[in-house]
């Protein structure tokens, strides 16, 4: 079967990971690029586009964008308009206003359109989910999501802390995949009762620290989340309680193995035997050294572009529902400035 022509928008971090992945694919292969900034690049067969509308016009049937927040949804529009399958990065856009608008447009194009929420396709995620699914643990009580990074020594210079590019900041950058699998366990949608964003530590234009609490609108679920740029190390974690036990994502695999072990933690209630259950519950403890999430988001985006399964993770309601918890974070959130913010 002919190879899908695949065009990248945005040669960075993550266009990198995606260049790779399409590189050993079967199915796909990069044939153009574009980017604002030059990029060394060894691959004679493919076209170093010197304007996005060039790589639109270029001959590729598909584009995956990894661009500013702040352009990606008028980006994603102008790909769908000009007849193009899309494969866009969070954050999908500034607010649900814009994801509105990339609906239209992704319904009046009827190409096939999918966001990169790669957390759902990892090893441990999934195993959580059947177990989730299976009806063995009851019903979900609630969830507890930590997400930190280490931070660096230029964090604050990194291009997501600016307005200019970013349109938010911790939340919108790295939480919004806490908030995707609080939704995607829990198969329900969330508002938010409360939050808090601080500027704690980084002398940036956005937070640095996002306190949620969240509670889901069928079933009343209450979700916590903490995604903080000071956490001085990488720290990823999400806990959910059932009636009948426990189910803990602790660590993750990623390309710096900064986040390992990737392990999911199952644990079952027993009140049978208080002389040994009481506060150390049976648990089973399943470790992961694999991490396939970025082969799995490109497999189902190529087969939804050649009709043989529909976009299942990452859809544009997914995208539109995580941006309207954002919208409330972002509009109705107290907002603190720490004394303790660095003066240089």
């Amino acid at each position: 079967m002919k190879k899908l022509k695949i065009g990248i928008a945005g040669y960075g971090k993550m266009g990198q990971i995606r260049e790779r992945t399409i590189r050993e694919s079967e199915e796909a292969e990069v044939t153009a690029i574009y980017d604002v900034e030059d990029h060394e690049h060894n691959h004679e067969r493919i076209k170093l586009c010197n304007s996005y509308q060039e790589l639109l016009e270029s001959d590729i049937d598909a584009v995956v964008i990894s661009v500013y927040a702040k352009v990606a949804a008028d980006y994603t529009v102008n790909a769908l308009n000009l007849g193009r399958h899309v494969l866009c990065e969070k954050p999908p856009s500034i607010n649900a206003r814009e994801m509105q608008k990339v609906i239209e447009a992704e319904r009046a194009s009827k190409k096939v359109l999918k966001y990169g929420f790669n957390h759902r396709l990892h090893f441990s995620v999934m195993e959580a989910k059947k177990l989730i699914e299976n009806g063995s643990m009851g019903k979900l009580l609630w969830m507890r999501g930590i997400y930190g990074k280490a931070g660096s020594i230029d964090f604050d210079q990194n291009w997501r802390n600016y307005k200019e590019y970013s349109g938010g900041g911790i939340l919108l950058d790295q939480g919004i995949h806490m908030l995707d699998l609080f939704r995607y366990f829990s198969n329900s949608e969330f508002e938010c009762l409360s939050s808090c964003l601080t500027k704690s530590y980084w002398k940036t234009e956005f937070e640095d620290n996002a306190f949620l609490i969240l509670k889901s609108k069928n079933d009343n679920v209450v979700a916590t989340l903490h995604s903080t740029a000071n956490q001085w190390k990488h720290k990823f974690l999400l806990e959910m309680t059932f009636e009948h036990g426990y189910i803990n994502l602790d660590g993750l695999l990623s390309s710096t193995r900064s986040y390992v072990p990737e392990t999911l933690i199952v644990g079952r209630r027993e009140f049978e035997d208080v002389t040994f259950a009481m506060g150390k519950p049976k648990e089973t403890t399943t470790y992961f050294e694999n991490d396939k999430s970025w082969e799995f988001e490109l497999d189902e985006f190529v087969k939804a572009i050649r009709n043989e399964s529909s976009v299942s993770h990452g859809t544009s309601d997914d995208a539109l529902e995580i941006m309207k918890i954002t919208d409330c974070v972002y509009g109705n959130s107290r907002e603190i400035s720490s004394e303790f913010v660095r003066d240089n």
